[in-house]
């Protein structure tokens, strides 16, 4: 694999390398919603690579090795030698449907020889849990499912991701990665800590939480949040959720706001908030969250790794993007030092974030950094 990456600001850091349009070339970007210049560079970068494939997204904030940049856009080009690449795009027709949508792209995608699945959804119209777990049904443990949702700042009002070269809201695109030759890493943490008591779930549809403890959940919300409570759901953003099935259950993942509902005294989450199972609030300890970005690389599997070209996708949280503030950039340097040296990382901050849990399956995170490294073994070292 050849792999270039680029930013761009009012103009790209460096004239890209149009030789590597290919069959096998995959154009890899994020960008802020506010970019300006969207519509022109995808038709440029289109005409460029008139052969490669392109998938995309929108953001709360753009990757480029430990930097952070707003409203610009990230790049990276890789041309593959031997692995072969497709994608597939799904118009979301309701929110309701999302498990169906994730288990269409699976079986789409679905071959012998598939060994990645990397993810891009709009950030807004989608049920990620119900998306990850239609996927789930599909692929199981065989293949590591990878991914995010599309960020829009802190507005919430609008996200894209990239259909055949233009970016376009209420989709879902995916791409598979098959063959031997290809390698995937992972990793995934979060490093919030839990405040006040644990509650169960008693009212619950899916994404949208009711009652806990039998009381209305957002009352509940505003007693934590105090004068934050004022500032939601941005706010919520701060003091997202932990969720476990029961109270024995090791199996734990994180729910962060998308919206809430006054009248009906409830909070609309990112991802299922299932009835009986058992919730904490959370908020952020700065240090913690740090060296949670620094344990998601320590979880990279790189014992097949010689030393090749090496792309590190990192998509985190926009909660921990506003709570980090002037520190964001430190778990960026975070994610790179357990990282091997020919490490090029791009990435987003998101709506969501997907990610393998224990079992392998893949599953829907909030307020996480997860990482997707890829590279490309040539024939003499398989």
């Amino acid at each position: 694999m050849i792999l270039k990456t680029y930013a761009h600001k009012d103009v790209w850091n460096e004239e890209i390398d149009t030789s590597l349009d290919s069959d096998k070339t995959l154009l890899l970007l994020f960008g802020g919603t506010s970019f300006g210049e969207l519509r022109s560079v995808l038709a440029q970068l289109k005409g460029d690579f008139p052969s490669s494939l392109m998938m995309g997204s929108s953001t709360a904030g753009e990757i480029f090795m430990d930097e952070l940049y707003e409203n610009s856009l990230v790049l990276a080009v890789m041309k593959f030698e031997h692995t072969k690449l497709h994608i597939v795009n799904e118009k979301i027709d309701s929110m309701q449907n999302s498990f169906g949508i994730g288990e269409s792209i699976a079986k789409q995608l679905e071959s012998p020889e598939l060994r990645n699945i990397f993810v891009l959804s709009d950030g807004l119209n989608i049920n990620g849990s119900k998306l990850t777990n239609g996927i789930a049904s599909v692929t199981k443990e065989k293949v590591v499912v990878s991914g995010g949702l599309a960020g829009d700042g802190d507005k919430f009002h609008s996200t894209w991701v990239i259909i055949d070269g233009e970016a376009k809201e209420g989709y879902v695109s995916a791409i598979g990665f098959y063959g031997e030759h290809i390698h995937v890493g992972h990793g995934f943490r979060g490093g919030w800590d839990k405040f006040g008591i644990q509650r169960r779930v008693t009212r619950s549809v899916d994404n949208v939480l009711y009652e806990l403890d039998g009381k209305p959940a957002l009352d509940i919300y505003k007693i934590y949040l105090a004068e934050k409570a004022k500032e939601l759901p941005a706010s919520g953003l701060l003091f997202p959720l932990e969720l476990q099935e029961d109270e024995t259950s090791e199996v734990k993942t994180v729910r962060t706001i998308l919206a809430v509902d006054e009248d009906t005294k409830s909070i609309t989450f990112a991802g299922d908030i299932p009835e009986g199972s058992m919730v904490s609030l959370m908020k952020a300890n700065h240090d913690r969250l740090i060296d949670g970005a620094y344990k998601a690389s320590k979880e990279v599997d790189l014992q097949e790794y010689k030393g090749e070209d090496i792309l590190c996708i990192a998509i985190s949280c926009i909660g921990r993007k506003l709570v980090l503030k002037q520190r964001v950039e430190d778990e960026l340097e975070a994610t790179l030092k357990n990282l091997p040296s020919k490490t090029r990382q791009i990435g987003f901050y998101s709506y969501g974030e997907i990610s393998p849990i224990s079992s392998g399956e893949c599953d829907l995170h909030n307020q996480t950094m997860t990482l997707t490294l890829l590279w490309e073994s040539d024939a003499s070292s398989t």
